[in-house]
């Protein structure tokens, strides 16, 4: 279709259209001052102010010659908007090879405006960039990559995708410094091997430690899927030694609901995970899991199968090292749930289990042998829409062949331990106003008797035994210990009380408050410390949370000794989110006589406004800055001493970002890791630089990345 103000021509021939001409093919648009269509070779020229819509994309420029079919022709000096990246640039010529391919002459990119002064912010220029949209390839001959005039990186060949797909190829550059290591300099290369496997390989020079790779490979195959990752320092200068670690992941499902999970994670020395934090996924760093498991249900029934290992990362000193749990080699079970008629509930649960020792898991002999056991109960749950009543038998069976060990009897022993209980709890509601709003608040009173007889165990080895954390969860259950070499004896009354306020149209609480005690009807022998519990009153609990006051959350848990009349535990936590970008965020935790720790963790804008206020609310049309402060802080009141610490700033120029985050890892009373990360991220181009976000994202509450929805196009850009 062809449109203008004035239009003439030779029927069949061409046409001539002039003021603000238009031509409209497909999703091809063409607008121009003069717009001649010449029908048989279906060739379009246009003169003044061109432009080409096409995919969401924009040029504008003098002068287009295009064969429109094959979209075969040229646009000089062009400008150009690309919608996915929100960046363009300008070109002296554009050859358009077809609608796959296309070659700009002198071309220049940014998602920067110019600022009247020189030019824009960030700008790479090429000699030449040749597009191929078909294979996902975009290629710059003579690519120098400018900031603020400087240039930063320059490639006589440089390789970048054109669309999220992935595309292999050299990965910006990565920056880091830290005490351990050093200046740390990395250049990644993604190898895009198939649509479901890739490997990134990381060559990395540390000015200390002298150089390693890193190497990466993930596969998705129907049935499996997995991730192996290789840390290698060939020759580390500081130790004269080989560092590395090794972690793997594998999922398959074999059919027939069998399925499989591998984890494996080692490393070389037990120093690793001081020198190298980032390469140890561990919540517990000086504790290594590897893991091999096999599940598959039948129908009420589900076996499993299992081997569990660690390796433990020891200390020199004594007094600072670690307890490991025992091995598990191997470990095979079967479970049962099954509601049966007249409403009984039937759980089972079996287990043979063989314990071994890690290397180097104890200062003091260990006994390690086998266990059979089986856990099982019957109830029968009475549910009323606001009243439950749940009686329920239950047991605990094992049976012990332990192995001959230095100071360690050899024995073989089982026990039988029963429990009876009685659960009741309520939910009643009512409609009422609080602060002058209409609510609905809840009273949740809740009881549960426990009888559990005594039976001597300390002549029993403890494998996997542990004292449960005392709180609202754990204190309404039947057995003070996890695990299964260990059952309290108990007779014993819990009693407890929530109420909560709720909004009335989106059931959304505002309020919640709770009260639990424990009372002992006799003396409780088999405790978590080893000595006899004669107090009949347990520490009271209480708990309150409230997100009545507009962007305010607060939270609170209290352990409350009756003896002492003092606090012997507390958490409490408040949270100030007023808006995206702003969050703070302060918690107290105490533990009587062990430790005492304030936390602090915020994002604040410091200056300038946020990317989620309007246009017209910002400072300038082009690259208006914000600067915003980033952080957590750990501090000991016991130690008197700062335990860990991240604390950043991050500059939002609209069309980049720059951050720059210093982070302090305690790895010892006496000892600490600190490094320094810094990132320039060029919005429409790419990340350069050590990456701080997932750092952020995990340790700041609420934190929220800067131009989410405007991120930097895709990083697997190459440079080859």
């Amino acid at each position: 279709m062809l449109r203008a103000r004035s239009l003439s021509g030779r029927p069949g021939l061409d046409t001539v259209a002039e003021g603000d001409a238009e031509f409209r093919r497909g999703g091809l648009v063409i607008r121009a001052d003069r717009l001649s269509y010449d029908q048989p070779e279906d060739l379009a020229i246009a003169h003044g102010n061109v432009q080409i819509r096409r995919d969401g994309n924009l040029y504008t420029g003098p002068e287009l010659q295009l064969k429109v079919q094959r979209f075969e022709g040229f646009f000089l000096k062009p400008t150009y908007h690309f919608d996915r990246t929100g960046a363009g640039g300008s070109a002296q010529r554009v050859n358009f090879l077809d609608e796959q391919r296309a070659v700009a002459i002198g071309a220049t990119y940014t998602s920067c405006p110019a600022d009247g002064s020189g030019g824009p912010d960030w700008l790479l220029s090429t000699d030449r960039v040749s597009f191929d949209f078909a294979n996902n390839e975009g290629v710059a001959e003579g690519g120098v990559l400018r900031f603020y005039g400087v240039p930063i990186l320059a490639a006589p060949r440089l390789s970048f995708p054109l669309t999220d797909a992935r595309k292999s190829g050299w990965l910006p550059p990565s920056f880091g410094l830290d005490t351990k290591s050093g200046l740390q300099v990395s250049i990644p290369y993604y190898w895009n091997i198939a649509p479901n496997r890739d490997a990134t390989f990381t060559p990395e020079i540390s000015t200390r430690r002298g150089p390693a790779l890193g190497t990466e490979f993930r596969y998705l195959e129907p049935s499996y899927s997995g991730t192996v990752k290789l840390n290698l320092t060939p020759y580390d200068r500081l130790t004269d030694t080989t560092r590395y670690a090794l972690t793997g992941s594998q999922e398959a499902d074999f059919g027939n609901a069998l399925r499989l999970q591998l984890r494996v994670l080692r490393v070389s020395d037990n120093d690793y995970w001081k020198d190298f934090p980032r390469d140890v996924a561990s919540l517990t760093p000086r504790l290594l899991a590897s893991d091999l498991q096999l599940t598959r249900p039948w129908g009420d029934w589900s076996g499993y199968a299992r081997v569990q290992k660690w390796q433990v990362l020891q200390t020199v000193d004594p007094a600072s090292r670690i307890e490991a749990p025992y091995e598990r080699a191997p470990q095979i079970g079967a479970r049962y749930a099954r509601r049966v008629g007249a409403g009984f509930e039937i759980n089972f649960e079996g287990e043979f289990n063989r314990f071994t020792n890690p290397t180097d898991a104890s200062l003091a002999p260990r006994a390690t042998g086998m266990r059979v056991d089986a856990l099982g109960s019957v109830s029968r749950p009475y549910v009323t829409p606001g009243w439950t009543l749940t009686p329920k038998v239950s047991f605990n069976a094992a049976s012990y062949a332990l192995d001959e060990t230095p100071g360690v009897t050899a024995q073989n022993a089982s026990r039988l331990i029963p429990t009876l209980s009685l659960d009741s709890a309520w939910v009643l509601e009512r409609e009422t106003r609080f602060f002058g709003r209409a609510v609905r608040q809840t009273l949740e009173p809740r009881l549960l008797y426990v009888n559990t007889p005594y039976h001597d165990q300390n002549n029993l080895p403890n494998f996997d035994a542990s004292a449960k954390d005392f709180n609202f969860d754990s204190i309404f259950t039947e057995n003070a210990f996890s695990g299964v070499d260990r059952v309290s004896d108990a007779h014993q009354i819990t009693a407890g009380v929530t109420t909560r306020v709720l909004d009335p149209d989106s059931g959304a609480e505002k309020v919640r408050l709770g009260v639990a005690q424990r009372y002992l009807l006799r003396d409780q022998r088999v405790t978590p410390d080893g000595k006899p519990l004669t107090r009949r009153f347990s520490d009271l609990l209480l708990l309150g949370s409230t997100t009545l006051i507009p962007a305010w959350t607060v939270e609170a848990s209290v352990q409350y000794s009756p003896d002492s009349n003092r606090v012997s535990r507390s958490v409490v936590n408040a949270r100030y989110s007023p808006g995206p970008y702003r969050t703070l965020s302060a918690t107290y935790l105490l533990t009587r006589g062990l430790t005492e720790q304030v936390e602090l963790g915020w994002q604040w804008p410091l200056y300038g406004s946020t990317p989620d206020e309007p246009r017209a609310s910002r400072s300038s049309a082009g690259c208006s800055g914000s600067w915003y402060g980033v952080g957590r802080l750990n501090y000991s009141m016991l130690e008197r001493r700062i335990a860990d610490a991240i604390v950043g700033v991050e500059y939002d120029a609209g069309c980049w970002i720059g951050r720059i985050v210093a982070t302090r890892q305690s790895t010892g009373l006496t000892e600490a890791t600190s490094r320094l990360l810094f990132q320039l991220e060029l919005v429409g181009l790419s990340r350069l630089g050590s990456n701080p976000l997932q750092l952020l994202k995990d340790n700041i509450p609420g934190y929220k990345l800067l131009r989410e929805r405007s991120a930097a196009a895709p990083l697997s850009s190459a440079y080859d």
